[in-house]
């Protein structure tokens, strides 16, 4: 490694980009680094972000780290935005007016929501949800309204509704497919979760879509067309219909873009010395098998962060191993968990074995390898279970009888909670004809796992 003294700037301190920065730090007691960011001086967590809405925690709590670490650290902050980014003379143009050069430069500048187009959509009153600024705006738009719209079936949406209600605010939820984020989820999950919904007294509205919105004279919002020709009447709409990447201010310069920057797998673009990293990357060749060009999810920009950090302090680049899909979420108050390949309709040479609670609020799919048997995914929905166990059954291509054999080791749920595992076997054997033996255990080792 060059011991060289250099300025790395990073646009973006969310989770890729503050990610990489502390891990420079630790091998690289002397570069320079800056990170600018518009929306906040510090870093957050922006998951968060609905929970200081609902109450539930100030802006303070979701600041992993004190005010103090950084200048301890010394990682220089900067609260500005990035007006444009001069490539041949390495620097950048601030709103401020001020530039300010660099050696090295990452791209960690996150997404924006999506807008397309409708007639009325920058009227007052109608917003997406992303950024600390969104929040603050959403706070204001929201005093003393009696009825929302939001717009589209996704974890936002889901997220906005739940906020909205926390409030007694009635919402209408209109999603165009024929099942909640049924472009993601096979049809048992999502209609399990258009019942919960429905349950939580959200007006939900299945296959209708937003045509346009109206406002009073005062350019507020007042109500929307949907394109069944049903007129609602609202003061609030958000449009939670998905994000893309942040990287409108670096249109119309040398830098390749896609949807986002295109990188490969070392996060390198055309660009010597210009990397990106987390929402706002597109890789040129998809890291793996079950993995997208684009990849937004909170523990992705981390790893992004931490493959980039090494690749500029070591003479040992390596390239970008995410390893198994994973992803989680909650829907109101059930939890969702996903690993590994989980199609949402079914694929030739594929097969999946479903169980739903009586009560319609827990389930398990085991996606498998029709001939073989091999486990290749799993959704759960109300039913906490370890990571590390599924990460390793399909690393190792473990069969769909060893998974539900070994299922009691996954179980992560609270000691008080149904042991669904047992469940889940009594449907196994009724729909194939086997049995499932578990293994039984000495009294030593249950009195161990029950302290664990």
């Amino acid at each position: 490694m060059n011991d060289k003294k250099k300025k790395i700037i990073i646009i973006g301190n969310g989770i890729a980009g503050i990610t990489c920065a502390r891990n420079i730090r630790k091998k690289d007691e002397n570069s320079e680094i800056l990170v600018i960011s518009g929306e906040t001086e510090f870093f957050f967590s922006r998951t968060a972000l609905m929970y200081i809405y609902m109450g539930h925690m100030q802006f303070e709590h979701t600041k992993p780290y004190e005010d103090w670490f950084w200048e301890k650290n010394n990682i220089q902050l900067l609260q500005a935005w990035v007006e444009l980014v001069d490539f041949n003379n390495k620097t950048l143009l601030l709103d401020s007016g001020k530039k300010v050069g660099y050696d090295v430069l990452v791209l960690a500048t996150g997404s924006v929501p999506n807008k397309f187009d409708w007639p009325g959509q920058s009227l007052n009153g109608v917003q997406g949800l992303y950024s600390k600024q969104d929040l603050d705006i959403m706070e204001e738009n929201t005093v003393g309204i009696s009825h929302a719209v939001i717009v589209g079936g996704g974890l936002i949406g889901i997220e906005m509704a739940e906020m909205l209600a926390s409030r007694d605010i009635s919402v209408t939820f209109l999603v165009r497919e024929k099942n909640f984020w049924d472009n993601v989820l096979p049809v048992e999950e999502a209609q399990l979760v258009n019942k919960h919904i429905l349950e939580h007294h959200i007006d939900l509205r299945l296959e209708t879509e937003l045509k346009e919105i109206y406002g009073d004279d005062s350019g507020k919002v007042d109500s929307v067309l949907t394109n069944k020709g049903e007129k609602i009447e609202c003061q609030f709409v958000g449009l939670a219909v998905g994000v893309s990447p942040n990287v409108k201010f670096l249109k119309n310069s040398d830098l390749e873009i896609g949807r986002g920057i295109l990188v490969d797998g070392f996060f390198r673009t055309n660009i010597q010395d210009v990397y990106a990293i987390g929402d706002c990357a597109e890789f040129r060749e998809k890291p793996g098998d079950d993995r997208k060009n684009i990849e937004q999810v909170w523990y992705t920009g981390r790893m992004h962060g931490e493959t980039l950090a090494h690749n500029l302090t070591s003479d040992n680049a390596v390239p970008y191993r995410p390893g198994i899909w994973f992803n989680s979420a909650k829907f109101f108050d059930i939890e969702y968990q996903t690993y590994g390949l989980v199609p949402n309709e079914r694929k030739e040479g594929i097969d999946s074995f479903y169980w739903e609670s009586e009560s319609g609020k827990n389930c398990l799919r085991l996606v498998f390898e029709k001939e073989s048997e091999k486990i290749l995914g799993v959704n759960s929905f109300g039913w906490r279970l370890r990571h590390e166990f599924f990460d390793q059954a399909i690393q190792e291509g473990w069969s769909l009888e060893k998974v539900l054999q070994n299922l009691h080791k996954a179980d992560f749920n609270a000691e008080f909670f149904d042991k669904f595992y047992k469940k889940v076997l009594e449907k196994y054997a009724s729909v194939s004809g086997k049995k499932i033996e578990i293994p039984k255990r000495s009294f030593f080792h249950r009195l161990i796992g029950s302290r664990a």
